[in-house]
This record gives structure tokens, sequence and C-alpha cells, in this order.
């Protein structure tokens, strides 16, 4: 009498239903439809832009900053940061404390961007999440805070090696 073990149950990985590819998709759409947006608007692009709303919300960032908080490579935030400034969008100031590195912050002409690139935000993401009832969008909010510090832990922190 022989014992052999039952073979391991082969799994199947369906794209369409794996979770990290769709909230990829997801994301996908939604940076197109807005650097549309931005693009049709401001003539810049998503990286730009990303540079831009994280300046209008926190003001002085050096680069790096940036890169963390936009989950950006260095690379990206750098060229957006040149084209920006060489449209006088952002200028740049010496780290006193580290003179490898400058602050960026965005000029009167950027913060004026800024004010207008809010409200078409707001609005994109209001028809984006329409139909969505209230206590829906609040248990998907927490499931997506959930997911985004697993996928923090799971990854490292972001620090633009990547």
């Amino acid at each position: 009498m022989s014992t052999t073990s039952p073979e391991p149950e082969k799994q199947e990985l369906q794209l369409e239903r794996f979770l990290p590819y769709r909230l990829n998709v997801v994301g996908s759409f939604a940076s197109r439809a807005l650097g549309r947006i931005y693009g049709a608007h401001f003539g810049i692009g998503i990286p730009e832009w990303r540079v831009v709303a994280q300046l209008g919300e926190f003001g002085k960032l050096t680069s790096r900053d940036i890169g963390e908080l936009a989950q950006m490579h260095k690379t990206k935030v750098s060229r957006a940061v040149t084209e920006l400034e060489k449209r006088g969008l952002v200028s740049r100031a010496e780290n006193r404390q580290d003179r490898r590195e400058s602050f960026v912050t965005l000029t009167p002409a950027g913060r004026r961007i800024y004010e207008q690139i809010v409200p078409l935000a707001l609005g994109f993401e209001a028809r984006w999440i329409e139909g969505i009832a209230p206590d829906e969008l609040k248990a998907f909010e927490r499931v997506l805070s959930t997911l985004t510090e697993r996928g923090r832990h799971l990854a490292g922190d972001f620090r633009g090696e990547d």
C-alpha cells in the first residue's frame, strides 16, 4: 500500500481579478484623465501637475520630499521641477544646511495654476465617485487606507531608487 501525497492544487492567476493589477488600472485611468485635463488647461503633464499639487498643499519642499509624497522616481521629479522652473511656475532656493539639495516653491504664477487646478481636481473626483453611496465610499476609503499602509510596508519606504 503506497501513500502518496495529493498533488498540490494548481493555482491560476486571473489578471482581471488580481487586486494589485486592478488598482493599477484604476490609477492609470485616473492619471490619464487628469493628465488630459491639466494638459488641455495648463499645458503640463502628469509629473508636473503632481509637483504643483504637492507644493500647493505643503509649500516649500525638497525634490526628495516631493518624490516621497507623490511616490515619484527622483529623475521624474527632477525633470518636472526643471520644466516647471523654465515656465516660471516654481523657483529653487539653496538649502543652507545641505547644499546638495534645494527647496522648491511655487511662484505666484504657479500658485495661480494650483488655485485653478483645485476645483478641476475636486470636480473630477466628484464625477469619479458619482453614484457610490456615502457609506460605501467611507468603507472603501478605510480599505484603501489599509491597502496603502500594507503596500508601504510590503514595498519598504519609497526612496526613489526603484
